[in-house]
Order: C-alpha cells, then structure tokens, then sequence
C-alpha cells in the first residue's frame, strides 16, 4: 500500500479531456469539472462563510509517476502534498489534493506552503497571471478510496473528478479536485 496519498491507495485512472466525449459527464458534473473561475469562490458564492477547509495530510513527499510527469519533476523528488476536504458546516463537498514542486513555492515567496486552513484557490486566484496548462478527468468508484475518506465523506458511489496543471510566474502545481455528489444539487 502507498503512503503518497490519504484520499486513495493508487491513484485513479486520469483521462485527457479531449476524451471528454467518451466519458458521458452528466451536465450537473461538467459544470464543476469546466469551472474556470476558482471552485472556492464558486462554493462561497453559494455557501458564503460557512466553507471550511479542513487538512487531511499537508507534508514534503513523493507524488505519484503520473503527477511528477505532468510537473516535469523527477520522481524521486519530494514535492509538498496538500490534501483537504472542503465543506459548508458539516456536509463534505470536496475532496482535494495539491502538489507543489519547490521551485512554486520560491517563486509564489513561501505563500503557498503557508496556507494553514485557507482555501487554496484563495491563493492561487489572486496571482494576476494564473496560468491554466492542463485539465484532466477520472471517475474514481467508492471501493478506489481510502476506508477512512469512504467514512468521512459517505461516499457510496463514483465520485467525477479534475486536475489541473496551473502555473505562477511559469511554475506549475498540480491541482485535482474531486466532487461529492450533494454539490451537484446547486
């Protein structure tokens, strides 16, 4: 079992959106996974105060070989790994994970690996030329994750999820974001 995750033992299987076609996203899911705004502003458009962030795993350690791929970092490279769950009072609605290579975070000056218990995107969407490089999509089902996160989130079906390769000042991070079926209903 891989310790480089607390959400899943291994990672999903990631499909480039050009496949998108072939995925059959119901349209309650695609207007999540096409969101080009920050998904946190969208939820507290919605929700307002009440999103939480709370850190499931937040340490320097591998990525998966798909995800240092994608960074164009070597795999033997320790990158910060953030994984969260975001929520409005105690109903989960996101489970995320974020990988920063550290040459990010130098360029960001360290307010990246900072972020205590704010929203990522908080971040991220200030830097007035936030690059999207790449989107990606998988359908993770119940049994993929972790015993924990399946008790935690109740998850009793196949979650639809994104990464994203953003960039600041042409440094990349790795953003993926998987989607709970209670945010459909907004």
């Amino acid at each position: 079992m891989s310790n480089k995750s607390s959400l899943y033992p291994k990672e999903p299987t990631w499909f480039c959106n050009r496949l998108k076609s072939r995925l059959n996203i119901p349209n309650s899911a695609a207007s999540w996974i096409y969101e080009t705004g920050s998904i946190t502003q969208r939820l507290r458009d919605y929700y307002g105060p009440r999103v939480r962030v709370q850190i499931l795993n937040n340490q320097w350690q591998r990525s998966f070989i798909s995800e240092s791929r994608l960074l164009n970092t070597p795999t033997e490279k320790y990158t910060l790994t953030r994984e969260v769950l975001l929520y409005a009072d105690d109903t989960p609605l996101i489970l995320a994970r974020t990988i920063i290579p550290q040459h990010t975070i130098s360029s960001a000056h360290r307010n990246l690996s900072h972020l205590g218990n704010r929203p990522l995107g908080e971040v991220i969407f200030s830097y007035p030329r936030l690059e999207r490089l790449a989107l990606e999509i998988t359908q993770v089902q119940c049994h993929q994750w972790k015993h924990s996160i399946q008790q935690t989130t109740q998850i009793d079906q196949a979650l639809w999820g994104r990464r994203t390769v953003y960039a600041i000042h042409h440094h990349p991070l790795l953003v993926s974001e998987f989607f709970l079926p209670v945010i459909f209903q907004h």
